[in-house]
């Protein structure tokens, strides 16, 4: 039950940080002052903790030696260290607009690897 529950959580909190991401990618990429309200910088937090925490608790259950969970460790920082250019680092707006295609497409990897249980993703 609360296995169940936890996945849930983390799958909800997933969807709900992409989007997150995304928007304020745009919102960088735009310049626009939204990227700076309080709400823009607390609530990805927010979701990212429960995401990671709920991510945790699955991974001790199914067993930190599959080799797809390190995939997707792996994976995880390299979404965050590109991510950051993609809202804060990135120099120019190109750059971060590139950053956050790059980040979209690790965050793929990453639920490809969770879907199909392989480290390869979506090419396994």
């Amino acid at each position: 039950m609360i296995y169940t529950s936890l996945k849930h959580l983390h799958v909800t909190a997933a969807v709900l940080s992409i989007v997150f991401f995304v928007i304020r990618s745009y919102w960088s990429v735009k310049g626009s002052a939204l990227l700076h309200t309080k709400f823009a910088r607390i609530a990805p937090h927010i979701i990212d903790t429960l995401l990671l925490l709920a991510g945790i608790y699955l991974a001790s259950v199914v067993g930190w030696h599959q080799p797809w969970i390190a995939a997707k460790i792996l994976g995880l920082v390299l979404y965050i260290g590109v991510g950051t250019f993609a809202i804060k680092r990135g120099k120019t707006p190109g750059a971060r607009a590139v950053a956050a295609v790059v980040a979209i497409a690790v965050f793929l990897y990453i639920v490809g690897v969770a879907l199909t249980k392989q480290p390869m993703s979506w090419l396994a």
